[in-house]
C-alpha cells in the first residue's frame, strides 16, 4: 500500500492506517478518538527527547538538561513541529470544532502530534517512533543554544552581566497605576557600570521587571559586545521560532 502524504512527510509507512486515523480523530468528533494515544505518545516523546539529550549534550547536568527537555516538548514547540507537517489539514474534527477554528488551535495540534507518536510506536515499536521523533527534531535543535533556551529575560541579563564581571542589575518601582483588580506597574532597571537605565510598565511586578530586563539587555550587548553575545542572541532567534504559535495561543 502506497503511503499517504502525511506518511510521506512523516518519514515512516504505517502498517495499520487505521491508526493513524485514529490518532488524526480529536475527541470532538466521537467517542472513538486519539486520548489514549496521545497519553501514550507524551511518554514515547519525553523518553526519546531524554535520550536524545543525553547523548547530544555531555556537558550539561540534570537540571539543564530538564530545562531544555520541558522547552522542546512544550504545547508550543510540539504545535510548531505540526504546522510543518501540515497536520491541520488531516485533522479529524467535530463540526463545532472545524467552525471554531479548531484545526488552527494549538493545543489541539499538539495533542495529535503525540497522538502521532503514540501510533507510530503501537505499529512499529519504539526504535521507529524514536526515528522519527529524532528526525523532526534535528532542525529544531540545530537553532537553539541548550545554555540559554528556556531562561527569561531577567536571567539572561544576570548571565550576560557576570560574563562581563559587572555587577548585577538594580530594579525599582517607580508606580503604580489603576485600580487594585487592574493596576499597572512601573519599573526601572539600571547598570550603573554601563549607565543604562530604562523603563517599563506591565500588569505585574514581575511582568514589567521582565520587559525592563529584555530592554536593557539589548542596550547592554550594544554597549558590550563579546562573551555572552552570541548566546544571547542564539537564544532570542530560537524563542522566535515559537512566535506565531505562542501569539496564537495567548489569544485564547
Amino acid at each position: 500500500m502506497s503511503a499517504t502524504p502525511l506518511e510521506q512527510v512523516l518519514g515512516y509507512s504505517f502498517e495499520n492506517k487505521t491508526l493513524l486515523e485514529l490518532a488524526l480523530t480529536h475527541r470532538s468528533l466521537g467517542a472513538k478518538n486519539n486520548e489514549r494515544l496521545e497519553f501514550l505518545g507524551d511518554s514515547v516523546l519525553g523518553t526519546s527527547i531524554s535520550a536524545l539529550l543525553f547523548h547530544r549534550y555531555s556537558k550539561l547536568d540534570e537540571g539543564d538538561l530538564s530545562r531544555v527537555r520541558a522547552n522542546l516538548v512544550k504545547q508550543a514547540a510540539l504545535a510548531d513541529i505540526a504546522q510543518t507537517l501540515g497536520l491541520s489539514q488531516h485533522l479529524r474534527l467535530g463540526e463545532g470544532e472545524l467552525k471554531s477554528g479548531g484545526f488552527r488551535r494549538p493545543s489541539i495540534l499538539a495533542d495529535t502530534f503525540e497522538a502521532i507518536l503514540g501510533a507510530i510506536f503501537l505499529d512499529g515499536g519504539f526504535e521507529q517512533a524514536q526515528a522519527v521523533i529524532h528526525r523532526l527534531y534535528e532542525p529544531v535543535l540545530a537553532s537553539v543554544d541548550p545554555q540559554t533556551i528556556g531562561k527569561d529575560a531577567k536571567t539572561l541579563l544576570q548571565e550576560f552581566l557576570q560574563a562581563h564581571k559587572m555587577a548585577l542589575p538594580a530594579y525599582a518601582v517607580l508606580a503604580t497605576h489603576g485600580a487594585a483588580h487592574s493596576q499597572q506597574f512601573e519599573v526601572t532597571c539600571d547598570i550603573a557600570e554601563l549607565d543604562v537605565r530604562v523603563q517599563a510598565v506591565g500588569a505585574s511586578r514581575r511582568a514589567a521587571e521582565q520587559t525592563a530586563a529584555k530592554l536593557a539587555l539589548e542596550k547592554a550587548m550594544q554597549l558590550k559586545p563579546g562573551p555572552g553575545r552570541k548566546a544571547v542572541k542564539r537564544a532570542r532567534k530560537a524563542a522566535q521560532l515559537s512566535l506565531p504559535v505562542a501569539v496564537s495561543q495567548d489569544a485564547r
